[in-house]
């Protein structure tokens, strides 16, 4: 074998190494994800509405879980009752009621587990309720709810992809090795960098957009959504878990996958009330 392709073959071999074992695992697993969100999420609000609760209870379920080592089934049940009945209330335009039904749901789960973590099962229907409510909101806006969506998903994917790619292909300085061993400074300052770059383009492409508004819009979204994803390496840390679970291949749990959705939801969400309660999605992406 030549020289040069004993180097090829190293080279290849290094990347091979630096994406992981698992990296054609978790490409599958996330093209099909990814194919799965487009279709319900192109297919209207009801369809959305469906995605959303199935992943919201998947996600409460294992919420519930890490924190109850399978010992809280009774708040387990309430933490999905109540955010599945907050989504749907959302999709049926009570947004206002379906914000009001997740602290009940959350003092609810407070009780039935008072000295099992009982703080952390309150905070789960929160973390699992507040984005499923902001999903179907933001979607429900007859302007611009659908490119909305689009857009947060898109930035959402680029930051956790730029992330991964910069921090494996790159290395160097870990962001917070106590926390998040994997997490590299090249990581989230390329995520960031991608996430700014690509909304930038979004605004180029939408009609009436300001690319400089959705690129400041991108870089704090990518910010935020890196923050949840730290936000569940520290619950996941906090119970001694790797995964919230093993349902997605490569992956680990559907927690693990949308920590960082889950924050950019929340984000959006909260800019969009505090912006155009009528309009959120326009406000979001055009300013009030």
């Amino acid at each position: 074998m030549s020289e040069q392709h004993q180097a090829g073959d190293r080279a290849a071999s290094d990347l091979r190494s630096r994406l992981g074992s698992d990296f054609t695992t978790r490409l599958v697993s996330g093209l099909l994800m990814g194919l799965t969100a487009a279709f319900f999420t192109f297919a209207g609000l009801i369809p959305f509405t469906i995605l959303v609760v199935a992943v919201t209870v998947v996600l409460s379920w294992e919420w519930g879980r890490l924190v109850h080592a399978g010992a809280g089934d009774a708040v387990i049940a309430v933490q999905i009752v109540t955010v599945a009945l907050a989504a749907v209330l959302a999709a049926l335009e009570k947004v206002g009621l379906g914000l009001v039904i997740l602290p009940i749901g959350a003092i609810l789960a407070l009780l039935l587990s008072l000295g099992n973590n009982s703080m952390f099962s309150a905070l789960g229907v929160f973390y699992a309720g507040l984005p499923a409510v902001a999903l179907i909101w933001l979607r429900s806006d007859a302007t611009l709810g659908l490119i909305a969506i689009v857009f947060l998903i898109l930035i959402v994917v680029v930051s956790d992809t730029a992330g991964f790619l910069f921090g494996r292909l790159i290395g160097g300085a870990r962001f917070w090795p106590s926390l998040s061993p994997n997490k590299t400074w090249a990581g989230v300052l390329g995520a960031l960098a991608a996430s700014t770059l690509v909304a930038a383009a979004f605004g180029l492409v939408l009609a009436d957009a300001s690319p400089l508004r959705l690129a400041g819009i991108g870089c704090l979204l990518s910010l935020v959504a890196q923050g949840g994803d730290l936000f569940e390496s520290a619950v996941k840390r906090r119970f001694g878990a790797k995964d919230a679970s093993t349902l997605i291949p490569g992956h680990g749990g559907v927690m693990d996958r949308v920590d960082g959705l889950a924050a950019v939801a929340s984000a959006a969400g909260l800019l969009g009330f505090c912006s155009n309660v009528y309009a959120p999605a326009y406000a979001l992406l055009m300013g009030s």
